[in-house]
């Protein structure tokens, strides 16, 4: 156990240091092109014209946004990264010589430097970091729409191949073992199904109606947990911050509300549209249809914002405590942040570490919730 807890110290602080290095190596490049977000001009008496300081919060933001490309690392100027799939249909094909779908690489903007066929990303504060159409003259002209493959996509995409895999995998050695105690991938994973089988569904659903939804509480516990814990490792392929972002929690949580709402019986329906509770409560003012309308809707919402809230939690405190090291940096000079650099690791060690806690916590709190959604709308009355 003690080894376990040594190799897992070292692999996370190894993780730092290369978030670190990559963040420096980010640093380093923003410096180099003025048009960048992260590096401000400063216009204090005590530093000279030129001087540029680091933006913290920009950075934080920009590393826990989404992103038409993969950046992995960077060598002076050289960049090394993952262009994806451009796919946009535009709303002013006049621009366009008339055409109004268009596909390319992200890496026809280099890295968002420069237009590409009457587009580029956007670096006005209206459109951040989205795809803007522009004219002749350079004028922002809105958003085409936008069908883009971005990193959080990639991310879910490589989960979803890497969880395919698992699955596969562990079905053929099931087949192979029949009789015989588990061991590999299926030792890891059918204590987990179990788990969710006897924990989970088995009692917020019922004996008579929790198998038919054990796949979907299956493939979302693995699904959400797994990238929870990619997003923990800043290495491609891994690093996607799938499950901080609202978009990919939005569809998980209609997802569950969907379920829910086709399965709900005839008393489910009934407890929200007529309750039984005092008639003065339903009339002249319908207030408990109201209460219990209004929870058919939060319920996901609560879903969707938990995971998301607490994910991108942990991904921006990591890199707050990484730019304190430039923060230092910069305000007292490089060998203070040198000296704090210690500090702000073993601080993102820790919180990784509890990050791992969490990634566990929220894949089961999101999939329970479900199970409970799902046994409330399918009870029988008694």
């Amino acid at each position: 156990m003690l080894r376990f807890v040594k190799v897992t110290l070292f692999f996370l602080a190894l993780l730092v240091v290369n978030y670190t290095h990559v963040s420096a190596q980010h640093l380093t490049e923003e410096t180099d092109h003025s048009s960048d977000i992260h590096i401000e001009k400063t216009g204090h008496d005590n530093e000279s014209p030129g001087e540029e300081k680091f933006d913290a919060g920009k950075f934080v933001i920009e590393h826990v946004s989404d992103a038409y490309e993969w950046h992995i690392t960077s060598f002076g100027e050289k960049h090394i990264s993952v262009p994806l799939p451009v796919i946009l249909y535009s709303k002013n094909p006049e621009l366009h010589e008339g055409k109004s779908f268009h596909v390319f690489m992200s890496s026809k903007f280099h890295h968002g430097h420069e237009d590409y066929k009457g587009f580029r990303i956007s670096h006005s504060e209206e459109y951040e970091g989205k795809i803007v159409e522009v004219d002749s003259d350079g004028s922002e002209l809105g958003k085409p729409t936008d069908l883009s493959m971005t990193k959080t996509v990639a991310g879910a995409l490589v989960a979803a191949i890497l969880l395919v895999w698992v699955f596969l995998a562990v079905a053929r050695a099931s087949k192979r073992n029949v009789g015989k105690a588990p061991k590999g991938l299926q030792n890891l994973v059918e204590p987990i199904i179990v788990f969710i089988r006897d924990e989970v569904a088995l009692p917020a659903i019922g004996e008579k109606k929790y198998k038919k939804f054990m796949p979907y509480l299956l493939t979302l516990f693995f699904f959400i947990l797994i990238n929870n814990f990619m997003g923990l490792i800043p290495i491609f392929p891994f690093g996607a911050n799938v499950t901080g972002n609202i978009s990919v929690t939005l569809v998980l949580a209609l997802f569950t509300f969907i379920i829910t709402s086709f399965s709900g019986n005839k008393h489910y329906w009934k407890e929200i549209y007529n309750p039984d509770v005092p008639w003065w409560l339903k009339f002249p003012l319908p207030l408990m249809p109201i209460v219990e309308l209004s929870g058919v809707i939060t319920k996901p919402f609560v879903l969707m914002v938990r995971l998301f809230a607490n994910m991108l939690a942990g991904h921006m405190i990591v890199t707050v405590f990484v730019s304190l090291i430039f923060i230092f940096a910069g305000l007292f000079g490089p060998a203070v942040g040198y000296a704090a650099s210690p500090v702000s690791i073993l601080f993102s060690v820790f919180i990784l570490l509890l990050d791992v806690l969490v990634s566990f916590i929220q894949a089961y709190v999101f999939t329970l919730l479900s199970a409970l959604y799902f046994g409330m709308a399918t009870t029988e009355h008694h």
